[in-house]
């Protein structure tokens, strides 16, 4: 079973979140539990909290089909000690808001060196972090998204989520989501079935597809192995319809939340309906 849907808008407070993806015919969405922008936020109330969890309900959706995102923010690779436990302490934070809504897993952004430290000491930074929240919380795993490699961000190679991955000590509550706006920029191509292949080979063999916990789909307005975070609508960027025609038979992807974040919304239950409709061709 493909789960598919988008990241949908909060307004209103997050209990208004399931009720959004309803709209669009979606069976799996992204959310931010708080404002993604700011590193302080009100607690949830129980209006909240209850509402949600009754939106869920009434909506059909599962913790498995729901893929929330963390503050854009949180850097836990800073290579500034005070910064990382900012980020740190933030992040914790995510965590236990995602599990009071009764949610299994926290996508996030893995971090940036800032030019200051090496990338495996920054990424030595992430593990070291991860250890600590995931210490402090239960129930929620954290899900590393790879980057496009923009400025001084890490995740933008699968050897970087496999480095993170080894040094968390609890091994079942991490995993990965990957970007295909992110994968092609940084470098993996996804535009035949030959590249598609062969990257999604190379995903299985440096990190593995049981930690493959969620997807953000997207095709990339900027060039292949730019470095450059661009989003574009479905079939409209330099990926074109193939990989997704590939990724939605892909049945390895199965059970988990496979996210639009296209920058036209008003256009997402049209991608949606058309990705559904690629399942059966090959």
């Amino acid at each position: 079973m493909k789960y598919l849907g988008a990241h949908v808008s909060t307004a209103g407070g997050v209990q208004n979140a399931p009720l959004n993806a309803h709209k669009i015919g979606a069976k799996a969405f992204a959310l931010f539990t708080k404002n993604q922008r700011q590193w302080n936020a009100k607690p949830l109330t129980t209006e909240q909290i209850d509402g949600f969890l009754s939106a869920m309900e009434e909506f059909d959706y599962l913790p498995q089909q729901t893929l929330p995102h963390d503050s854009y923010l949180i850097n836990l690779g800073h290579p500034e000690e005070e910064p990382r436990i900012k980020s740190l302490n933030a992040f914790i934070d995510e965590l236990e808001r995602c599990q009071q809504l009764g949610l299994d897993r926290l996508n996030f952004h893995p971090g940036s060196h800032l030019k200051k430290i090496s990338e495996e000491v920054c990424l030595d930074h992430i593990a070291e972090s991860l250890n600590h929240a995931l210490d402090q919380t239960r129930g929620v795993s954290a899900i590393i998204e790879n980057t496009a490699g923009q400025g001084s961000n890490l995740g933008y190679r699968f050897e970087h989520l496999a480095h993170i991955i080894d040094k968390v000590e609890d091994k079942s509550r991490i995993g990965v989501c990957i970007d295909t706006c992110h994968a092609f920029a940084a470098g993996y191509d996804l535009r035949t079935e030959a590249a598609y292949q062969q990257t999604m080979s190379a995903f299985d063999e440096i990190v593995g597809f049981n930690y493959l916990k969620g997807m953000h789909i997207n095709d990339c307005k900027s060039e292949f192995e730019s470095r450059v975070d661009r989003h574009h609508s479905i079939g409209q960027g330099n990926i074109g319809l193939e990989a997704f025609r590939l990724l939605m038979n892909d049945t390895r992807i199965d059970e988990i939340p496979m996210v639009l974040e296209t920058i036209n919304s008003d256009i997402w239950d049209q991608e949606i309906n058309q990705l559904y409709g690629f399942i059966g061709e090959r």
